[in-house]
């Protein structure tokens, strides 16, 4: 399911404080991206004790019990994960990754908070959450039947409310500093293939192991965490971003002018990680038109082309790269590279195709 608004993590806590509590919700979304630890929080401001259940694990009888004669009559007894006498959150994380025979043992668990001839203690609630087809994960097509009870929502990453979380919960320095510099790079679409992708559960698992690494990490460790993390892309810039932090570069002092671009051949990652940093602020902070242009954007437009002209000295290879519009990134606004173009032919690069970018 791919539905057409979103929210973010803090307005998915809002949203579950006032839905949940009266209706079955799922919460559709990437892998990674903090739903279990939301639902965990969720019921931590309700004051209900959180259990989860993993659905690609479970059988229909986890949900149903098993039958015992009672009396000369067969009666279904349900696991006491379920059969509580307090009042619960119920979290049925990827439910939509069990088997169609699981998702039918729900149908009146959901529905109406209802086991067999238990009811769930009143007060208590229900969440399912699962990832969507389109992420590579294991899921199976929900059932109209399910589907139709509960209410739903997709959630998005949102960097803003993950650094307040990660500020909160003292994720590493260097992933916040990183982070908070490249917010495009928090979580990106699960790959095709088999490899380690970005997402705010990676970072957190990066973070906690630089920890446990300590200032003594060394380079061959730090390669061999970093790649094991997050999207290589991501990683090749995470370690540039280090090396620059340690050689105290920075991209805020280059802007202001109070540092020029590293030029030395072994400082070449580090450039390439300015760079592209720095391609990200003028997406960031530039507006779309001309029309909409304030003194403080002129002058940072005036000064981007001063460092462009700069880098291009350099290395015309990376200027190029920063005025380049790839494919499913936010490009540069037009405006600001015809005046690029104008003042700089030589940053022209060409489209596949051979027209003029």
């Amino acid at each position: 399911m791919n539905l057409s608004k979103v929210v973010t993590q803090s307005e998915l806590l809002d949203f579950l404080l006032n839905v949940a509590v009266v209706r079955p919700i799922f919460i559709w979304g990437p892998p990674g991206v903090g739903k279990s630890s939301l639902v965990e929080d969720f019921a931590n401001q309700v004051g209900l004790p959180c259990v989860s259940l993993l659905g690609s694990q479970l059988a229909p009888e986890d949900i149903i019990g098993v039958p015992q004669i009672i009396e000369g009559v067969t009666r279904f007894c349900p696991p006491a994960t379920i059969a509580k006498k307090a009042p619960y959150c119920l979290f049925l994380d990827e439910l939509n990754a069990c088997s169609h025979e699981v998702q039918k043992s729900f149908y009146s668990l959901i529905h109406e908070r209802r086991v067999g001839e238990y009811h769930l203690p009143k007060g208590s609630i229900v969440i399912g959450a699962g990832n969507r087809a389109q992420d590579s994960a294991i899921v199976k097509p929900m059932s109209s039947a399910l589907i139709n009870r509960m209410a739903h929502v997709q959630l998005k990453v949102s960097h803003r409310d993950w650094l307040s979380w990660a500020n909160r919960e003292r994720i590493h320095p260097w992933v916040i500093d990183y982070i908070q510099i490249r917010p495009d790079h928090l979580w990106v679409q699960p790959p095709k293939s088999e490899e380690p992708f970005s997402t705010p559960r990676s970072w957190h698992i990066l973070s906690d192991a630089l920890y446990e690494f300590g200032d003594g990490i060394t380079d061959h460790q730090l390669d061999a965490l970093v790649f094991g993390c997050v999207s290589p892309p991501h990683a090749t810039q995470f370690k540039a971003f280090i090396k620059q932090s340690r050689r105290k570069f920075a991209l805020h002092k280059i802007i202001k002018g109070e540092m020029i671009w590293p030029s030395a051949p072994e400082d070449r990652d580090v450039l390439y990680f300015l760079s592209q940093s720095f391609r990200a602020k003028i997406v960031k902070e530039l507006p779309d038109t001309k029309q909409a242009l304030k003194e403080s954007h002129r002058e940072l437009a005036h000064r981007a082309k001063a460092l462009l002209k700069n880098l291009a000295n350099i290395s015309l290879e990376m200027a190029q790269m920063v005025v380049t519009n790839p494919e499913n990134e936010v490009p540069l606004p037009s405006w600001f590279l015809v005046e690029v173009v104008r003042d700089m032919p030589r940053l022209a690069t060409t489209n596949n195709n051979g027209t003029q970018k």
